[in-house]
Order: C-alpha cells, then structure tokens, then sequence
C-alpha cells in the first residue's frame, strides 16, 4: 500500500465516528477500528521491503521553490513506531468501545482518536521535516481535545492547556531549530540531512540548531524541567492516557531524537545536554512516582521516568546506547500501555484511583491482578520479563558513561532511578492488590469483560513472550537499530540472553531490586519526610508564570491596542516615517536616471481635481454623505489615472470597485447620523495633523525619487512580459499573473473576502440579537421619505439593462485571459446589475426572487478555485500551476481552452458571493428595523389601480403596498 494512504486513512476514517454516532456505540468504534486496521495492513505491505534493508519512499513536490515537498520515507525506524502507533491503537480502540460510558459521545472521541493518530503516523513517516513539523503541530492540537476530552471537569481544562502551552511552545522552537538545520544542510529532506553529518556538526549554527531541536523534544516527551505537564494530562479518559503515554505523543520527541541521531549525536553538547537531562528526569519521575497516591499520576511519572532512560541512552551517543534505547521503547510501549488500561479497569470497577483506598484486590479482581503483576514486574526489571532486559542494557551503558570527568556518577544516578522504580512498582501491586480484603470500597469490584481486560492482556502476553525468548526480538530491534545509526556505525554485535554472566550491570540490578524492596518497607516513615519536606512545585511555578505573561499581555494590550485606530495609525506612521528618514539621512541617494514627464492641461486638471477632493475631504469628513461623494471623485480620478498610464485592467477594476463599495456604503450609512460628532481635542487633531502632513511628505518624497531612478534590482515585470504567454497562454499580463503566477495569492485574497462577508454577515446578526436591535425599531428617520421608494422608471431601466449588464460581465469572463478583464472584474460588474436590482425594487421582492444561498455562492467559488489548483497535482505539477491548450470545433475557428478560466470562475463565483452576501446582511438591518418595504417590483403600478386610494393615488390603502 502507498505511504500516502497510510497516512491518510486516519485524516479520511475521522470523518465516519461522528456521522456513525446516531448508529450507535458499536458502530463507532467498529468504523473506527476498520480504519486503523486498514491502515495497519497497509504498513505491514511493506515489511518485506524494511526486513530487507530497504527503504520505501515517495514523494509529491508541493512547493519546491521553498524546500516544501510532500516525501513520505518508510525504514526500519519508522516502521516501528508507525507499527507501535497502529497496533496499540487497534487496542485502544477496542478498550475504549467498553470503557466508555453511554453518557460519552463515542463519535466525537473517535475522531479526535483519529486525527491524533493520523498526524503521529506522519511524524513517523516524513521524509520532509517542514511537512513533518506540520504534522507536528497537529499532534498537540488534537492531543489538546483528546485531553480536554471530558469538557465538564476542570483539571481536564487545565490539563488540555497546560499541555498545549508546553508542547506548543516547544514548537515553535522546534521549528526555529529545524529551518536551520535544513538551511545548513541545503536541503529540507531528511533522507539528505541525515547525509549530513560533517557539514552540520562543523557549522557555527549547530549548537543553535542543537538547543532548539532538543527544547522541542524534550517539551514533548516530558524531560526535565518540562516534565510537569504529562501528569496533569491524566485527567483526560483512561484510552487517552493508555495511547498518548504509551506509544504515541510523549515518544514522538523520542522519536525525532532517534531520527537525528546520526547527525546530531556524537558531540560534547550532545552527550552532556541529552545524557544530563535523560538522568535527571530518570531519577525524578521515579522519585515522585513513589509517593504519589493517584494509580493514573504513579503511572504518569513513571512514563516521565522511563522517557528520561531513553533518552540518556540515546544522549551517551554510542551505537549499543542507541540499540538499548530502541528495546526499550519496545518493551516500555507494551508493559505501560498494559498499566493504563489496568488502572482504569480499577478505576472502572471500584470508583476510585486513590491506592490508600484499596488493596486486596487480587481476591476480587484475579485477572486484573495478574495483568499488572506481570506488567508492573517488568517495569520493575525483574526477570523472564521484557524490562528486565532493556535495564541490564540500560545499566550496562550507563556503567561504561563518563559523565562530567567522573566514572561513577552515571552509574549511580541509573540505579537510584532503577531502585525508585523498582519501589513504585512493588507499592503499585503490594498496595493495590495484596492485603485483605475491604468493605470500604466506593463500589464493588469484580473483573471486568474481556472487552476490557483482553488488550492489556494481549500486551503482558509479548512482555512474556519477549523476556522469556529474547531471540524474538533481536532481529527485530537490530532492524530498526541499524535504520537508526546510519552510515554513522555498525549495529553491535551483542546478543539479547537472560544471563550475561556475572558482570557489573547484573550487581546494579540486584542492588535495585533489593533497594526498592527495602523502600517499600520504609514507606510509612518516608512518606512523612516527603510530605514535610519544602519542595517547588511546577504546577504553581507554571500558572504563576502564565499569569504574569498574561499581566504583561493585558497591560501592552490596554496601552496599545485600546481599539482607536487613530492611535494604531499614529504609531505606524510614525515608526515607518522615522526609519525612512534614518535610511535617507545615513544612506545615499544616486543621481536621477529618468526625465519627468511634461504634464499637459487634462493631467493638470485631473491633479486638481484629486487634490481638491482630498483636501475636501480632511475639511468636510463630519458630514458622512459629503466625504461619501469625495471619496466616490478620488476614487475616480485613480481610475483614470490608470488609464492615462496605459493600466486598463486596474483603472476597470478600480471603477467598478468604487460603485460597488459606494453602494454599499450608502447602505450603511443609511442607519447612522448624517454628522460625525467631534470626539477628539484640538491638541489631538493638531497631533494627528502633524503626523498625516509628515507621513505624507515622506511618501511623495520616496515616489518621486523612485520614479526619477532605475531600480537597483532587475523589475521582474520582465519575467512576467516574457512569460505570459509561453507559460500561461494568454497575453494579457496581469490576469496571468493574478490566477498562475500569483494564483495562491489570488485564491488567499478570495478566501479572505469570503471570510470578511461572513464576517459582516455575522457581525449584523450579533447586532440584531442585542441592544441595537431595539434601537433600530425606535429610529425614526431625520429626513422624510420618498414616497414612491421604488419608482416605476428606475424599475424598468434595471430590467431592461440587467441582461446587458450580465452579458458585458460574461464577455468581461471570457476575454480576460487575453484582454483587459477576468473574474474579479466580472464579478464585480455582475454584482453591480445585482445590486441594481435591489435598489430599484427592493430587498424583498429581489430577495424571494434569491435560487442559490450567497454563503453556497461564495463557498462553491473557493471549492472550484481550490480544486483547480490541486488538480495540477494529478499531471506532477506544483499546485495551481495552469496548462492551455487549442481546440476547434467547427463552424468556429479555433480556440484556446486553460485550465486559468477555471480558476478564474472560482475568483467571479467569490466575489459575487461576498459583494452580495454584504448587501443581503444591510437588508436584514432593515427589514428588522421595520422599514416598509414591498413585495412588488414597484410602488405605483398601473395594474394595481384598484389597490390605491383615489382622493390620495400617492398614498395605498394597505401599509407595505
């Protein structure tokens, strides 16, 4: 199966949880499960391929001129997490279906399930580290809802946040950290990065590169000091905690380190910030995780703990270092995948996570204690069980480490950790399980159906399997091994036994074991010591700092952005002003190239006539009708400018821009005062008279420099004039340029119009639901109204010019390819013989008159344009990219067909959309304010004559006629 739709089949199954919820529970989880089985039938396809040594790669290339390829790559090591993430997800899947409660929307959960697993699935199979960093940012966002799943408990809230805040922020690290890498290596690819290890290493920004990279690991995967926010992440459904703390999110920063690790790895700041941190956490997590009474937040740290030994024994840099690391991962992935599920089978059963209120389960619950017996055994090191063998390696490496000048320092670290894991382990299955039996318990407990305990179940089954029979996994583990060194060393000849003889790593798990038995039995006296003792705690440290950000963001918000855009438009003025005085003044200015332009009397006259409406409109803007017109002339006289400088399209675009706008305009100003009221002091408009008269002066400084002078740079207007035609088939420049050359562009700016439609359109809907809506019922006019507000003249005039209209927007369509026109101008000359018709016979007469919703209208616009653009991916085309051809269909001569006029309806169907949908949104401002309005075309009609009164024929008998 191509990797693609591996990766995509969670993205596309999210979709069928919600629309199976109504099907019921079994359905959901049943679609669910088919998904993520197809998926991990379609990874196992390629096991051949990974067993023998190859690797599996494709590719799309999206944006290549920015580095941003869509290559996906399948080896050894993504291939083991990918298997890891789908086949425990498999049985989450399963557990959840039972754990669930009825109360627990099942469809929303799942797709949330979904999402998660499909932006993980992706981490682990880019080949792209800008694509993988998307997919990156898409984990936390969906591990955010899978945390926040239960909406109605605050800690859950919290946690959601609290996660996000961590992880994002390691984000955005992460992504400063990989642009350099990928800048330092020339490429983005990782198949060609990891080819880089001596050009990055060399490079002065590999430390940089370095910190950034591990500050975005170790957020995610729970290292010191980001390791707080994994505990409190526990308040999110048992499933949630099984899946992203197991297998999935804490090891996706694991797993980038692992990735890297051949060109990373191997340096003096790797060893000491990767190995420091590794123990660091190593040992805290366990420490923690002893005392802690939550069998969820015992669990959480001991993820902490263990995240911590793997990533020391990737920090010591050696090849047997980085094999230990990977059995680990395997191991740690069954036993602790078993331990959540258990514990929320105990929390399912009793009501209850709090260990001081059990114990002796085992008589009640047999199955379950032999589950996390095993389980918590292994975890523990004890052997005929997988963890033993990953910690004998483990504390063989960390025998071998030099840390800091000293021999021993590592060593011990690695055995208190081993010791405290131990100890929380033996108190999670002595305090849980062993012991008489209660009365006291908040329900009665019994084993649950094997829907429940049969995953877990399955998962103690490979810890046995693979700490009884090593030799399972070792070929395994060395696959995977050698797809994570690289050219960079040789998978180590070592082979997984149970007995290595007598040797130090063999005295280190001894003393452990031994150790945490003896804390176990001290527990009493050390759990007063800890409670006593002053310790920080990173919780209060977080929200303390998160408020204090909070503190500083509300007092630059209040002082900044306080919401008077006179103030927004003094500071930007002023800061743009001062720093083109600076460039002006240190800088220098070369002498003028080009000879002005002599200006005849029509230029002369235009020039006047811009200025006096300009300088019309700073003296008269408080009569918002005069300053209305003013601008209706400046934008006039833009247009024509245009057309004296030989810019057809811009001055067609800029005209009908303007009657449109001043349409809707008037609209609106149709509910306020005709006058503005004086709101600032005089020192404030001398202020902002100041400032406009500087920043203006500065700006006609600039252009008339600019144009006196030749670019520095070559224009790339000429590209553009050499290329219309051989590259986008048609020879009017600028419409090639909006839907090929800058056809992104173009389709944001569409989106952005619809958005600002839809925007308007529920801007006036808040308003109606409000204060403004009493006001409106209450406004009476401070003009008197026409009597005849749709007259028969105007009535029939936009009948009459509306198939005109439409057929010059058509013609407009059709001609922009090679012609002054396109869609945008289309668009909106079709909308003007829209609007005509409101103006002429009103809202509701035109309205009921409306076939198509203009949300629909703008909505299929972008969908066309959008489509347009991916189709170019279908013919290995970068997206947007525009192809033409010839046809002749007889009796016409011959033709150019281009994919472009596609794209260009998607730009015409937007704008008609957005234009009308902004006018319908007045209307309604209308309508609710009670204005008359009426269902005929006109007002006076000659064939209602027996509807009129006939000593007033100006005035109908019935209101609304």
């Amino acid at each position: 199966m191509s990797l693609f739709l591996v990766v995509a089949l969670p993205f596309l199954g999210a979709l069928l949880p919600g629309l199976m919820n109504n099907a019921g529970r079994q359905a959901c989880a049943g679609v669910t499960f088919t998904v993520t089985l197809a998926a991990f039938v379609g990874l196992l396809t390629n096991l051949p391929a990974v067993l023998a040594g190859e690797v599996v790669t494709t590719g799309v290339n999206w944006l290549p001129a920015l580095g941003m390829n869509v290559n996906l790559m399948l080896d050894g090591l993504g291939f083991f997490f990918a298997l890891l993430i789908l086949g425990i997800g498999l049985l989450i899947i399963t557990y959840a279906r039972f754990y669930l409660s009825r109360d627990d929307n099942m469809g929303e959960f799942f797709t949330y399930l979904l999402l998660f697993q499909g932006a993980m699935v992706g981490i682990v199979l880019s080949d792209n580290i800008l694509v993988l960093l998307v997919f990156w940012e898409l984990t936390s966002l969906s591990s955010f809802l899978l945390i926040g799943y239960w909406k109605h408990l605050p800690e859950g809230r919290q946690g959601a946040r609290m996660a996000l805040t961590v992880t994002g922020m390691g984000g955005l690290a992460l992504i400063g950290g990989m642009l350099i890498l990928g800048n330092i290596a020339g490429s983005y690819d990782l198949s060609v990065i990891l080819q880089s290890r001596e050009v990055i290493q060399a490079s002065p920004l590999y430390l940089p590169a370095l910190i950034l990279i591990l500050l975005g690991c170790f957020t995610k995967s729970a290292q010191f000091p980001f390791h707080f926010w994994l505990p409190h992440a526990m308040a999110a459904p048992t499933p949630v905690s099984a899946y992203l703390h197991s297998a999935t999110m804490v090891k996706a920063g694991i797993f980038l380190m692992a990735r890297l690790w051949p060109v990373l790895s191997g340096t003096p700041e790797w060893f000491v910030i990767v190995t420091t941190a590794g123990l660091i956490t190593m040992v805290l997590g366990a420490v923690i995780a002893l005392f802690k009474h939550d069998l969820k937040a015992l669990l959480a740290f001991s993820t902490v703990s263990h995240l911590g030994l793997i990533t020391m024994l990737l920090g010591t840099g050696t090849a047997f270092g980085a094999m230990a690391a990977v059995f680990h991962i395997l191991n740690h992935a069954t036993f602790k995948a078993a331990l959540f599920m258990s514990a929320g089978i105990v929390d399912h059963e009793t009501h209850t996570r709090d260990i001081r209120r059990l114990g002796g389960l085992r008589h009640l619950m047999p199955v379950t204690f032999a589950i996390v017996t095993l389980a918590a055994l292994s975890m523990a090191g004890i052997p005929l069980l997988n963890g033993f063998l990953s910690k004998e390696m483990m504390l063989e490496e960390a025998h071998h480490t030099v840390l800091f000048g000293s021999y021993w320092l590592a060593p011990t670290l690695a055995v208190i950790g081993s010791l405290f894991s131990a100890a929380y382990c033996f108190r999670l299955i002595s305090h849980t399980f062993l012991g008489p039996k209660r009365d006291d318990y908040p329900a009665h407990p019994h084993d649950p159906g094997f829907g429940m305990w049969g995953p877990p179940a399955l998962l103690v089954v490979l810890v046995v399997m693979i700490g009884c029979a090593p030799f399972l996994a070792e070929p395994f583990v060395k696959i995977v091994t050698a797809s994570l060194l690289g050219d960079v060393a040789a998978v180590p000849d070592a082979h997984f036994k149970i007995w290595h003889g007598l040797v130090p790593a063999l005295y280190m798990s001894i003393a452990a074991v031994v150790g945490g038995l003896i804390v176990l039995a001290l527990f009493k006296p050390l759990l007063k010591l800890w409670d006593a003792a002053p310790r920080p705690e990173a919780k209060v440290i977080f929200e303390a700092l998160v408020e204090a950000v909070a503190t500083l963001s509300r007092g630059l918000i209040h002082g900044l952005h306080n919401g008077a855009f006179s103030r927004y438009a003094a500071i930007a003025a002023v800061t743009i002003t001062a720093i083109g005085y600076h460039a002006w003044a240190t800088g220098t200015v070369g002498p003028a190239t080009r000879a002005p332009q002599t200006a005849g009397p029509v230029e002369i006259a235009g020039w006047v006539m811009l200025v006096t409406a300009t300088l019309g409109l700073v003296f008269l803007h408080r009569n918002r009708l005069l300053s209305l017109i003013l601008i209706g002339i400046v934008g006039l006289m833009v247009s024509v400018g245009f057309v004296f400088l030989s810019a057809p399209d811009l001055a067609m675009t800029q005209i009908t821009v303007e009657v449109v706008t001043i349409i809707l305009l008037l609209l609106a100003l149709n509910f306020l005062p005709n006058r503005t009221p004086v709101e600032s002091s005089v020192l404030r408009r001398m202020r902002d008279a100041v400032v406009a008269l500087a920043a203006g002066l500065a700006t006609f400084a600039m252009s008339y420099h600019f144009l006196l002078r030749d670019t520095v740079a070559p224009s790339i207007s000429e590209f553009h004039l050499a290329n219309s035609y051989k590259g986008g088939g048609g020879t009017n420049v600028v419409n090639v340029i909006l839907v090929d050359f800058r056809g992104f562009d173009t389709f944001g700016e569409i989106i952005v119009l619809g958005i600002a439609a839809l925007l308007i359109y529920a801007l006036t809907e808040t308003l109606l639901d409000g204060p403004v809506r009493a006001r409106l019922l209450n406004r009476k006019p401070d003009q008197p109204r026409a009597g005849d507000m749709h007259p028969m003249m105007m009535v029939v005039l936009t009948r009459v010019l509306m198939p005109l209209v439409m057929l010059i927007g058509f013609y407009i369509f059709w001609r922009g390819h090679n012609e002054p026109g396109g869609g945008f101008i289309a668009g909106l000359i079709v909308s003007i013989g829209v609007v005509m018709q409101y103006m002429a016979s009103g809202f509701n007469w035109t309205s009921a008159r409306l076939r198509y919703p203009y949300h629909g209208v703008i909505g299929a616009g972008v969908l066309i344009a959008g489509l347009t653009g991916i189709g170019s991916w279908f013919f290995g085309k970068p997206f947007l990219t525009s192809d033409f051809t010839y046809v002749r269909i007889p009796p016409f001569e011959k033709f150019e067909l281009a994919t472009a006029a596609l794209f260009d309806l998607g730009v015409f169907l937007a704008v008609v959309g957005a234009v009308m949908l902004s006018l319908e949104s007045f209307s309604r401002l209308a309508r609710r304010a009670n204005m008359s309005d009426s269902e005929h075309p006109m007002d006076i009609d000659p064939s209602r004559a027996e509807e009129y009164d006939p000593a007033d024929p100006g005035n109908p008998k019935r209101e609304g006629v």
